[in-house]
């Protein structure tokens, strides 16, 4: 035992002079001698892989308030019920239901939860799938659009509406929705491939993870550039979504912008 004590003791010391050695030429000591013990750090898996604390409310709740309030800029004749309030006033409704549930994060969810956000999503895009149809008709048939001014409004009123809506779509149903992210249930794979899921891990912070901002740019420069751009869908859902979304935001520009151009004033 005093043989084992003595040979403990001269290992330590040999560690100890090691380490001074290690430290006075700029090497971090507790570093080389893990590696060279043969211990290997794995590195920590990313956020957007890991159960988190969920993201936060606010955003996605504002701007679908914004998407509801710009119903009310639509005219008559393109809008599903009438009066112009009733269905942004029952979006409002189903808003205020889902921020109650989750003020100040989206970390918890139930079936009524997970229904009502998907009714609210629903309801939004039927009212502007439906103001597209209209628009569409309305201008082939030479109905709609008497001033350039008001025709150019309602069509960036109805495109943006839709930009918010299939950004809303693409935040609900990746990886099953906002809530299975943080908490990372069935581990899913990702419906959609971000830059930081690909990028080193030095150009990326260690808490970063999709959130509705992502989702709405994807939405964003996929209607306006009418293809992906750094963000690819990886699901056939996701591309038939985006696939729909870009046939929409073509057709509602280029008969909203020829329409405008034709009664344009000559003089």
């Amino acid at each position: 035992m005093d043989g084992i004590r003595s040979l403990h003791s001269r290992m330590d010391e040999l560690h100890r002079l090691v380490e001074v050695r290690l430290e006075a030429e700029g090497v971090h000591a507790g570093k080389w001698l893990h590696e060279a013990a043969g211990v290997v750090q794995h590195p920590a898996l990313p956020a957007w892989r890991r159960k988190t604390q969920g993201e936060l409310r606010w955003p996605v709740a504002l701007t679908v308030a914004v998407a509801a309030a710009l119903q009310v800029a639509v005219p008559d004749r393109l809008v599903l019920v009438r009066p112009t309030w009733i269905l942004p006033a029952v979006q409002g409704a189903l808003l205020i239901v889902l921020v109650t549930a989750n003020p100040r994060r989206i970390n918890r969810q139930s079936k009524v939860m997970r229904s009502l956000s998907l009714m609210l999503a629903a309801l939004l895009t039927l009212a502007n799938g439906w103001s597209v149809a209209r628009l569409a008709v309305g201008i082939t048939q030479g109905t709609m659009g008497r001033t350039p001014g008001q025709l150019l409004i309602t069509g960036a009123v109805i495109w943006l509406t839709n930009v918010v809506v299939y950004g809303l779509w693409y935040w609900e149903f990746d990886r099953g929705g906002p809530v299975a992210r943080a908490l990372n249930i069935g581990h899913r794979y990702p419906d959609f491939q971000f830059p930081q899921m690909v990028s080193p891990p030095e150009m990326v912070p260690p808490d970063w993870e999709p959130a509705f901002l992502d989702y709405l740019y994807l939405s964003f420069t996929n209607a306006s550039a009418f293809s992906p751009t750094d963000v690819m869908p990886m699901s056939r859902w996701a591309k038939v979504a985006m696939t729909v979304q870009a046939l929409i935001s073509i057709v509602t520009v280029a008969l909203v912008v020829s329409r405008a151009v034709n009664i344009l004033p000559t003089s």
